[in-house]
């Protein structure tokens, strides 16, 4: 019955106005060709930052191959859509499940590393995948993946946005994402009480990889094109500034924080030789002045104020006993 409450019930409903509002926008021309485009982007950007929130800022594994698994959704989807003419919707769950297993793949054994050896391990798995991509013949090698049918619209972006976020939050709230965040925590302590360290970060991984499958299918399917460089370390890197600028560990963080930063990216393409120094600046200035990101002080101090309210619920509990 929690799962229908109020807040939730308002939740839904806006969710719904909200898309029938845009899907009316984009039927009339007012949103044209350009602006979908920056929303197709951001909504790819809010799966990817959210999927490696969950690992980074959840789990507090530290991946710099997360761009990896979003190349082999894409080159999945491509592969199953252009040459093998599959269902749109089948090729994105298999390209979800593809990059899963890679995650697993990956993860048994890398995920007993911490800190700068699992990013370097990370940083290496997808370095080999851009090589691999480059070398492949059958999906284009260097010069790319080319006539991808574009099946990713609005009605895609929102539907597949919406349920990352949706079951990524279920996730955290439920024991396996409290296991998680004792992990991140203190991950000695964790495991003397009991929590299967090792499965819990794989789990954590292979679903993050899940998602990124997804975000890198919507992607082929909407740019017609793809190449091995796109998906390289910078993309990883890209992702991971998402993450830290909304906020380690904040599912609203890394929501604001696709769309703030695709927004700003959007405005500095009108001047391509000073965008990149711009964008630095943009980001040293929100770290050192909220090194938190934008919603991890406001999400901190939430917390704090429930725990003291269910203290002062307590105290007064005892006091009228």
């Amino acid at each position: 019955m929690k799962r229908f409450n109020r807040k939730n019930i308002i939740a839904i409903v806006g969710l719904i106005i909200f898309y029938f509002l845009i899907n009316f926008l984009i039927n009339m021309g007012i949103i044209d060709s350009y602006l979908q485009l920056n929303i197709v982007i951001i909504g790819i950007n809010i799966i990817l930052a959210v999927s490696l929130n969950l690992v980074t800022g959840f789990t507090g594994q530290f991946s710099l191959g997360h761009a990896a698994f979003m190349s082999i959704g894409a080159y999945t989807s491509a592969i199953l859509t252009a040459k093998l003419g599959q269902p749109f919707i089948l090729s994105i769950m298999l390209s979800g499940i593809a990059a899963a297993l890679a995650g697993i793949f990956i993860g048994v054994p890398t995920l007993r590393l911490k800190g700068d050896y699992l990013a370097i391990a990370t940083l290496g798995f997808g370095e080999i995948i851009r090589i691999l991509a480059l070398n492949i013949d059958y999906i284009g090698g260097a010069i790319g993946f080319n006539d991808i049918p574009q099946y990713t619209n609005w009605t895609w972006i929102f539907i597949f946005t919406v349920a990352t976020v949706m079951l990524i939050h279920n996730f955290n709230k439920s024991y396996h994402g409290r296991a998680c965040a004792a992990i991140r925590e203190d991950e000695i302590a964790a495991e003397a009480m009991g929590v299967n360290t090792t499965y819990y970060k794989v789990l954590a991984f292979a679903m993050g990889a899940f998602f990124a499958g997804i975000a890198g299918a919507l992607y082929a399917n909407y740019f017609y094109f793809i190449k091995p460089d796109s998906f390289g370390f910078m993309k990883s890197i890209d992702i991971l500034v998402i993450v830290v600028f909304g906020g380690m560990g904040s599912i609203a963080g890394s929501i604001l924080g696709a769309i703030v930063l695709s927004i700003i990216s959007s405005f500095l393409q009108n001047i391509p030789e000073l965008r990149m120094v711009i964008y630095s600046l943009i980001l040293f200035g929100i770290m050192v002045y909220r090194p938190t990101g934008l919603i991890g002080n406001q999400r901190l101090r939430t917390h704090k104020k429930k725990k003291e309210a269910k203290l002062n619920v307590g105290v007064e509990s005892k006091e009228s006993i």
